[in-house]
């Protein structure tokens, strides 16, 4: 079963049988920066396969992942502010252009707490806290939304995938000079049933060591972790702070040197404060 990102570098899904080996052991092949090119069809009109770069690959159905803009159009109509983002423009207090109109959700942009860019992300943890947020003020209280970081997990079979932050090209565009270290170790102390691999990325800024971002990969234990390194970007903590932090450790639970800390640490090795 094919899948395919046209609109970014091009990243590609094929469902391939089950084979021994760690890469391909859910049974799906990934091809990074491979442009999809087109659809071949069949004689009844149903996809048939995916061209892309040089290669035809048969398939019977054909998901494509093109992710979502904000519906704002109406409001547009109405003459009401659009953020560079596509999405409706807000203050804190999640309030329009026009008096008396308030939008949260997935039409509405907000404030990455880091690039300090707006963004319009369509996330249900985001909808439903700028949604109290609107609830408050329009009705003459007093909140504000802070802003967000696109702090996000996902399951893929066995697998569990997150991410916080900046990434490092992101870090770039927005002015900052990034390092990053990539680490690997377990979800349970190594000698514990049970212990699987995880793989944490910690990204920082080269000159004051803030952390910028991070992102996990690896099977049951791994994603919420990021929650730990979400907290730390939000208070604008370094990376030499995250790495010293008071994390809970017991073998079940995890190393006695959390991953997330060694990551921290790794990336706090890396940073050359000026002077």
């Amino acid at each position: 079963m094919p899948t395919a990102r046209p609109d970014t570098p091009g990243v590609l899904f094929r469902r391939l049988p089950q084979r021994r080996g760690r890469r391909l052991d859910i049974g799906v092949d990934v091809h990074l920066g491979v442009p999809v090119e087109g659809f071949e069809t069949t004689n009844d009109g149903a996809v048939g396969a995916v061209v892309a770069g040089d290669a035809t690959l048969p398939a019977d159905l054909v998901v494509l992942g093109l992710g979502v803009r904000p519906a704002s159009a109406l409001a547009r109509d109405a003459g009401i502010t659009i953020g560079p983002s596509g999405g409706i423009a807000v203050d804190a207090r999640m309030r329009t252009s026009a008096p008396n109109v308030w939008a949260a959700g997935d039409c509405a942009e907000v404030r990455h707490r880091v690039s300090g860019r707006p963004m319009a992300i369509a996330l249900g943890t985001y909808a439903n806290r700028e949604g109290r947020v609107a609830g408050i003020t329009m009705t003459g209280g007093t909140a504000e939304f802070p802003g967000v970081l696109g702090t996000a997990v996902a399951k893929i079979c066995a697998y569990e995938v997150a991410r916080t932050g900046l990434r490092e090209s992101d870090a770039r565009e927005c002015g900052f000079d990034p390092v990053s270290a990539r680490i690997e170790s377990t979800t349970r102390a190594s000698y514990f049933p049970g212990a699987t691999r995880i793989t944490v990325k910690a990204v920082a800024d080269r000159r004051t060591g803030r952390m910028l971002g991070g992102q996990i990969f690896g099977r049951e234990g791994a994603a919420k972790r990021i929650d730990v390194m979400a907290t730390a970007i939000w208070n604008e903590m370094t990376a030499a702070d995250v790495a010293m932090v008071d994390l809970s450790y017991a073998p079940p639970f995890g190393p006695v040197w959390d991953p997330v800390a060694v990551a921290a640490r790794k990336a706090a090795d890396l940073v050359e404060p000026d002077g």
